[in-house]
């Protein structure tokens, strides 16, 4: 395929999801539909849409319409020669833009349009992450990076490095945890590697992994209370001599982490809702709860449109909810850890400042925010102790 029929391509799959499409469906879909398109041409298109996503607002303002095709103008609205020989009409290449067609284009955007923030939620944003909030936004328009975490039970982070190097990945130390990686070239072959399919290396962003190395790692029982894939559990028992479990309310989420485990020459025991009371106590548990996910949007950009003042409530009951069912499963004296990708406060240390005041007995032992400025995504952890 052609540039310009790469663009034509993002634009009729930015179309679907406009119209109320999952990205992930629609670049899905698409591919199907066109079996000629080769990876580097799927990867290209999926770059153009994911960039147009986290750039929505500006994109549209700069491209004249909230459609595939404003948004793709608005793309290479700081590039004109470039702008026009991808629009070019020829073979594949979308139309020509037409005269009138951007020439109402402010010289200035209003401040939430230029960050591509939506307009309920910049108050909440600018109050909880004060004057990083500019630059911090800044950041979420533009691509994340790909972080490895080094299981540390079986290979060292300069050995895992070497092992990847040598299978033509680059990869350098990132100073947010001791076990993590930033893939510089090649991440596309990281899912092939040896390095990765023999378990010494996990797809995990070095936020993630750091909230992870904040945790105490004590030799008795953990709990993974909100699981998923089964990342952090998985980092928790390559790290600790105790025996891990992980729980997921939707069990199904977890389907792939006993293949993940033993991959990594880890045990991790699966527990199901109604198996819960029977294994507690424990003597950690942590929480990665649902959230806005905005500290990830550059991931997940489609979420920050997504995400309404309705269904904020309803993440911020869910977590309430979820804090008081894993305390009553941590052991005299033992911790419990809260953790979001969120940036704002409602999701974050309201949460905590709620449950102590609701919940005798527990002190904040720290709570600590990452934000994209610290080098991952945003994240939050906070950790409480149970009196004896």
């Amino acid at each position: 395929m052609t540039p310009g029929a790469r663009v034509a391509a993002a634009i009729e799959v930015l179309d679907q999801i406009l119209t109320g499409a999952p990205a992930e469906k629609a670049l899905t879909t698409w591919a199907r539909q066109h079996r000629f398109a080769g990876s580097k041409d799927r990867a290209a298109i999926r770059d153009h849409v994911f960039g147009a996503l986290r750039c929505r607002r500006s994109f549209a303002a700069r491209g004249g319409a909230q459609t595939g095709r404003g948004l793709m103008i608005g793309a290479f609205h700081d590039d004109p020669d470039a702008r026009a020989a991808l629009f070019s009409g020829e073979g594949y290449a979308p139309a020509p833009i037409a005269p009138g067609e951007v020439d109402a284009i402010p010289d200035e955007l209003p401040l939430a349009v230029a960050l591509d923030c939506p307009d309920w939620l910049m108050p909440r944003l600018q109050a909880s992450l004060g004057a990083d909030f500019a630059p911090v936004m800044t950041m979420l328009q533009k691509r994340a990076s790909v972080f490895l975490r080094v299981n540390q039970a079986r290979i060292s982070r300069d050995d895992a490095q070497a092992a990847l190097a040598a299978e033509g990945i680059a990869a350098q130390p990132h100073p947010l945890s001791k076990n993590a990686l930033e893939v510089t070239e090649n991440a596309r072959k990281i899912k092939q590697s040896k390095t990765y399919l023999d378990g010494l290396v996990e797809l995990q962003d070095a936020a993630s992994q750091a909230v992870v190395d904040l945790l105490p790692a004590p030799g008795g029982r953990v709990l993974d209370f909100c699981a998923g894939g089964g990342g952090k559990a998985l980092a928790m028992a390559a790290r600790t001599r105790g025996a891990v479990f992980a729980h997921d309310a939707a069990p199904g989420r977890m389907a792939d982490l006993p293949a993940r485990a033993a991959r990594a020459g880890a045990e991790v025991s699966l527990l199901r809702p109604e198996e819960l009371g029977k294994a507690a106590p424990f003597d950690l548990v942590y929480c990665d709860v649902p959230c806005s996910g905005s500290g990830a949007w550059r991931r997940s950009p489609e979420g920050k449109w997504l995400l309404s003042e309705a269904r904020l409530s309803e993440l911020c009951a869910t977590q309430a909810e979820i804090l008081r069912r894993a305390s009553a499963l941590v052991a005299p004296g033992g911790a419990l850890a809260y953790m979001t990708c969120s940036l704002l406060d409602d999701e974050n240390i309201t949460q905590i400042d709620r449950f102590v005041r609701e919940c005798s007995g527990w002190e904040v032992v720290f709570s600590r925010r990452l934000t994209p400025m610290d080098g991952g995504d945003g994240f939050f952890v906070s950790l409480l102790r149970r009196g004896s």
